[in-house]
């Protein structure tokens, strides 16, 4: 085994590699950035080194920075964990040469994968099923054309090197192939570096089924049975699990002979993931092997108790599986659900966020419930990289109590600075396609307004829980500060709205999706006439216990959770939360200017298309600038019909958020 090992990558999984280290007694080295020199993962490693500038390609993506600093600190190996370099078969082959262990498999292995095109060729050759397509070098556009016509319609543009879902797009008529073809190779181009892309076609309503598979360095090859991702948005992955409530045994048994299968015929050894589309009736296609740990790697931990990270480590060290993992299958237990947590807008089209993390209150960890994240409160996301914030993973006995642990998980989960995705999580997890093991991997992209429609309004027990909390936590903080002063008894030191001649009246002013709310309160300590609009509500025996309300409303009894925030309060009946902003009755409100002559960025990124000049008509809606955020591309509309008055960017250009990029006129 190892004694010192270099995290060649940065948030959770740094900060999850750093724990097994931790546990083995491996000494961890990290690398960081100009844009993450106080990150968790940096925190966390027994030392860590400085690698460059705050882009990817100035520092994560510079192997040689990475190796210098190996070398320098005494690692012995270093482990690539996902994304960046993790799948570059140059960089593993440059670490062996710098003669250091690359925790993954060899770069022959990766070069036979790197591109799409070449490893479909090769599965098929051994064997493997694959969906037909084509993945030829010739990258003529009119061939590609013909190429799309003689593969049918619909089909699929994947670019050929990379993964994660960039550089994909379906195509469902001749029509639209050439317009997608280019936006798919700009895509790869900026994310690979190469533009070559191959066709397939496109299964309709698949399931996306991935088997986990290791290698060993003495030549044999294992699986660990399946995980379900067939929960996606635009290819991205939104809920993992295992096993598939979809997989039979015996489609289970010929998807691990075949991943088993894929293995061999690249000599792969580490960690790998061969990714399957299924059809409604079991038929399955070979898509691609990730050489490498994949995000969703933790629910195959939860269900065969595996540390697959110490088995990758075990492994780069000259272990057996015949030793590591002897059983045959590999046993799994119960049923395990992992969502990513992310800062980003669902509201807002997903667009990712940015910002310091103000509030971050996660689920308390244990045998059932596990978090992997990178950022702690008071940590940044940057727009530099990817946005995820934290891993929720569950593990209970079976399907329907690990998705009931889940809902509770997420009704724990806080986070507060940058928007998140939290809220649409907790949607989902009941919606029926869930719920009910249906959802395919385009059933999000086709149908989600049903998850994103959400009850806009305000109950009447929330809206009275919110207020007595506020009146109460007002109560308690002047009772404090009067304890803390010199005279505890000092009237001045209570906030009962007491006023001479007449009954005290404290206001609340409470914003919910923009509607300011009124709340009037007389009484104090717990009961209290509330005055809202025309409606008078008696509220008697309010107290606080943890994280909740209880009062008596009338005759009902009401007992709700409602949890602080930086600038307001939190309410979760059990089913939805609402958040409420405390507003000062009295605050000053600039008014709010209008316009929809400015095109703005919604936030920092890198310009990769103008679609229009100056002095141009354009229409309400057109496409006038394309931008790239953190791993995305972001298309940006005319908000109406006019005419281009001055056009501020320029392709290649980073500029920062709400910089105005186009100007209208009339």
């Amino acid at each position: 085994m190892f004694n010192k090992i270099l995290i060649a990558n940065r948030g959770e999984i740094a900060c999850r590699i750093q724990r097994t280290c931790a546990r083995l007694g491996i000494g961890t080295v990290a690398v960081y950035s100009d844009a993450d020199a106080r990150a968790q993962h940096v925190r966390l490693a027994d030392e860590g080194r400085w690698i460059g500038g705050a882009r990817p390609t100035d520092s994560y993506l510079r192997g040689e920075r990475i190796i210098e600093a190996a070398l320098a600190t005494g690692a012995q190996a270093i482990h690539p964990g996902f994304g960046f370099l993790s799948e570059n078969a140059d960089f593993a082959e440059a670490v062996a040469d710098a003669g250091l262990t690359f925790i993954g498999p060899s770069a022959a292995s990766m070069r036979k994968m790197g591109s799409k095109a070449g490893a479909k060729i090769l599965m098929s050759a051994a064997g493997v099923p694959v969906v037909p397509g084509y993945t030829g070098e010739d990258q003529d556009p009119q061939l590609l054309a013909r190429e799309a016509e003689r593969v049918g319609f619909p089909l699929m543009i994947k670019a050929a090197h990379g993964g994660g879902g960039k550089g994909m797009r379906v195509v469902r008529t001749a029509a639209e192939f050439m317009a997608a073809l280019e936006s798919c190779q700009r895509e790869a181009r900026g994310a690979f570096g190469r533009d070559r892309v191959l066709l397939e076609r496109y299964v309709e309503r698949p399931r996306h089924i991935e088997i986990q598979i290791f290698g060993d360095l003495h030549g044999e090859v294992i699986h660990l049975n399946e995980r379900e991702c067939s929960a996606q948005r635009r290819y991205q992955k939104v809920i993992e699990e295992s096993p598939s409530p979809f997989v039979t045994p015996e489609l289970r048994a010929a998807m691990g002979a075949a991943a088993i299968q894929a293995g061999a015929a690249i000599d792969y050894a580490n960690a790998g993931t061969v990714e399957f589309i299924v059809g409604p009736a079991g038929d399955f296609y070979f898509m691609e092997i990730n050489t490498r740990l994949q995000v969703e790697h933790p629910v195959t931990e939860m269900v065969t108790g595996l540390d697959l990270v110490e088995l990758q480590l075990q492994i780069a060290a000259g272990g057996r599986l015949a030793e590591l993992v002897p059983l045959r299958p590999v046993p799994t237990r119960g049923h395990a659900i992992e969502v990513r947590l992310y800062a980003e807008d669902p509201e807002a089209g997903f667009l990712p966020g940015s910002g310091r993390v103000e509030m971050l209150r996660l689920p308390q960890p244990s045998a059932s419930v596990r978090l992997d994240s990178g950022v702690v409160e008071g940590d940044s996301v940057t727009v530099h990289y990817d946005p995820m914030i934290a891993k929720l993973i569950v593990h209970e006995t079976d399907r329907s109590q690990a998705l009931a642990l889940l809902r509770r998980a997420l009704a724990d989960t806080i986070v507060v600075g940058p928007k998140s995705n939290v809220e649409f999580l907790e949607r989902l997890s009941r919606h029926p396609s869930v719920v009910d093991a249906t959802i395919d991997t385009g059933y999000l992209d086709r149908h989600l307004d049903e998850v994103m429609t959400v009850n806009t309004g305000l109950p009447e027990d929330v809206l009275v829980a919110i207020a007595v909390r506020a009146l109460l936590d007002e109560e308690y903080a002047a009772s404090a500060r009067g304890r803390s002063g010199s005279d505890p008894h000092s009237p001045w030191c209570l906030a009962d709205g007491w006023r001479h001649g007449h009954p005290g009246k404290r206001l609340k002013h409470l914003l919910h999706r923009d509607a300011l709310i009124e709340v009037a309160a007389h009484g104090h300590d717990g009961d209290y006439s509330l005055y809202i609009g025309a409606r008078r509500l008696e509220v008697r025996g309010a107290q606080l216990a943890a994280d909740s309300v209880d009062f008596l409303l009338g005759e009902r009894a009401v007992r709700l959770r409602v949890r602080a925030l930086p600038n307001g309060y939190l309410a979760h009946d059990g089913e939805q939360r609402y958040s409420l902003t405390l507003r000062h009755p009295y605050a000053f409100e600039r008014a709010k200017s209008g316009g929809g002559d400015a095109v703005r960025a919604p936030m920092p990124g890198r310009i990769v298309a103008v679609r229009v000049d100056a002095d141009a008509e354009v229409l309400d809606d057109q496409e006038l600038i394309v931008m790239e955020a953190m791993k995305m591309e972001i298309t940006l509309r005319a908000p109406r019909a006019g005419k281009v008055a001055e056009i501020r960017a320029t392709v290649g250009e980073f500029v920062e958020a709400d910089m105005v990029l186009v100007q209208l006129v009339s």
